[in-house]
């Protein structure tokens, strides 16, 4: 693999990496500020502050607030979560699947690519709802059929282009793409966030020790997930003295990891996404 820039050893190639992420990431940023057209956005606004609160704020969230804006990438990437995992559950119980994961990397590939068909399918069920429910809360400037045009061809386009975006991340950047493009939907609220507490400590609504308890308690939560993401059990493996010909080979000693968190963020991404489609819908 080949990364434009990266000809200068493994220093040059980290920082083309860190470089191709953080423009990865800004291009999310800037496509979850861009409305689809035809959104009143004095209508998106109030509907949005009626539902505070309620399972739309926790879509929102994940989408990095491009639902609130109703931006072109508002579905985010929850269509690709869910199409990934249900992938994952088909491959234990359908046995042309199975076989298919066991083939390498030419069934891995045609696996992920049954996964992206999957992602178009529940994105244009997402968008369809989504333009459904904008229509008839009154928020689009078009007729209901250019707006539900426009709103579907839109919101699948953003999903579809997310879901290349992480897997270039993952294939030129640093860590999973996809987990990534989640992490940045979910801390561009954090400045916010802070900039509310803040706010609210120098109108007197919230005192010091409020602010700095708020702050321990973040940093706490953080290091306890590191600490147990990081925490594993050793198990001793003994390898016994063998003969192999003429060569004896002294008994040898191992040991096996087992993470405490071996599912990792799978399990509440899945919840998520088992939340999160109905409501869109």
């Amino acid at each position: 693999m080949t990364i434009p820039g990266a000809s200068g050893g493994g220093l040059t190639e980290l920082w083309a990496r860190l470089r191709f992420v953080v423009i990865a990431v800004i291009v999310y940023r800037i496509g979850a500020h861009i409305p689809v057209p035809g959104i009143n956005p004095d209508r998106l606004a109030d509907l949005f502050e009626q539902s505070q609160g309620t399972i739309l704020s926790l879509f929102n969230m994940f989408s990095g607030g491009a639902l609130e804006r109703m931006s072109i990438l508002a579905l985010g990437i929850m269509p690709y979560i869910s199409a990934a995992i249900v992938m994952q559950l088909l491959t234990a119980v359908v046995p042309t699947l199975e076989a298919l994961k066991k083939e390498g990397e030419a069934g891995r590939r045609k696996i992920t690519q049954y996964t992206r068909y999957g992602t178009v399918f529940l994105a244009t069920v997402q968008s369809i709802g989504v333009a459904m429910g904008l229509a008839g809360q009154g928020i689009s400037f078009y007729t209901d059929f250019h707006f539900h045009f426009v709103a579907v061809v839109t919101f699948v386009s953003g999903s579809v282009f997310l879901m290349w975006l992480g897997e270039q991340v993952t294939e030129k950047g640093i860590g999973n793409g996809i987990s990534l493009l989640i992490f940045a939907g979910i801390v561009a609220g954090l400045p916010g966030a802070i900039g509310q507490s803040a706010e609210a400590a120098r109108q007197g609504d919230l005192n010091i020790l409020g602010l700095l308890a708020i702050a321990v308690i973040a940093v706490g939560v953080v290091a306890f997930v590191v600490f147990m993401e990081r925490a594993q059990r050793r198990i001793t493996v003994n390898y016994a003295r063998r003969q192999q010909g003429n060569k004896v080979y002294a008994a040898q000693q191992s040991h096996l990891p087992l993470k405490i968190n071996m599912a990792g963020v799978i399990p509440p991404i899945f919840a998520s996404s088992l939340l999160l489609f109905p409501a869109s819908i």
